[in-house]
């Protein structure tokens, strides 16, 4: 059964209906801090600013804080309600994107690091033009996968899936770039590796971010798109 933004609302419990509501705010909640921290440690890299890199990585606990909460409720929830359906496919997909969101942190915090690294050794290196490209890329990507959880919609998601292919393609010529830029000036290797490092993990960010898009499309159509090409999701979104 396919299902909508109103589809949670209708329990004769009206109990069960304030905990799967707040089950979905809390998530999204917590997907607000993650969205934050990858933008702040964006502009903690460009412009060289520790002190946001250390917020950044003094704020990765908040969130793994939040993710065992969630986890907790969809615990109690699966124990008391015993949902079936569209239900327990919203507490499968909540407990799914907050292990995603949790590695988004991971992955912000990491940045963040090199980000300290890096302000500390002063001069700016080559490949930050391509690191604040596709920052803002998947950014925008973990936004978009979280506006989608929350309308339930789906031609967005799918358009996160479709960003993350393009997200693939601009980290390997980034990488492509910079190896090539090493191996002509030696003396950049130290400095351009913690740049590596950094592209590393924003692209993996592109990858949680369209899991989620994936856990969408589970809890509305209920079908599983995982390691699925973006365009055989969509196809499979327009023939259902």
């Amino acid at each position: 059964m396919e299902i909508t933004t109103d589809t949670h609302s209708h329990h004769i419990s009206q109990q069960f209906n304030n905990e799967l509501e707040d089950l979905k705010t809390h998530l999204l909640a917590m997907g607000g801090l993650v969205e934050k921290q990858v933008q702040d440690a964006i502009y903690a890299l460009t412009e060289g600013d520790s002190a946001v890199a250390e917020e950044v990585r003094v704020n990765d606990r908040a969130i793994n804080d939040m993710q065992i909460s969630i986890d907790e409720e969809c615990t109690r929830i699966l124990a008391r309600r015993q949902p079936a359906a569209s239900d327990l496919r919203l507490v499968m997909a909540v407990t799914r994107a907050t292990s995603d969101l949790e590695r988004i942190g991971d992955e912000a915090s990491k940045i963040a690091r090199h980000a300290i690294q890096l302000a500390e050794e002063g001069e700016s290196p080559r490949g930050y033009i391509e690191t604040r490209h596709i920052g803002n890329h998947v950014r925008n990507m973990v936004k978009d996968a979280l506006t989608a959880f929350a309308r339930f919609d789906t031609e967005l998601a799918l358009s996160v899936a479709q960003e993350d292919k393009s997200v693939d393609l601009e980290y390997r010529s980034a990488m492509r770039a910079l190896v090539t830029f090493m191996m002509e000036d030696p003396r950049s290797i130290s400095r351009v590796l913690n740049v590596i490092w950094v592209l590393r993990s924003l692209e993996r960010i592109g990858d949680h971010a369209n899991n989620i898009s994936e856990y969408v499309i589970y809890l509305v159509k209920g079908m599983d798109v995982r390691h699925s090409s973006p365009e055989s999701i969509e196809e499979r979104l327009h023939r259902n």
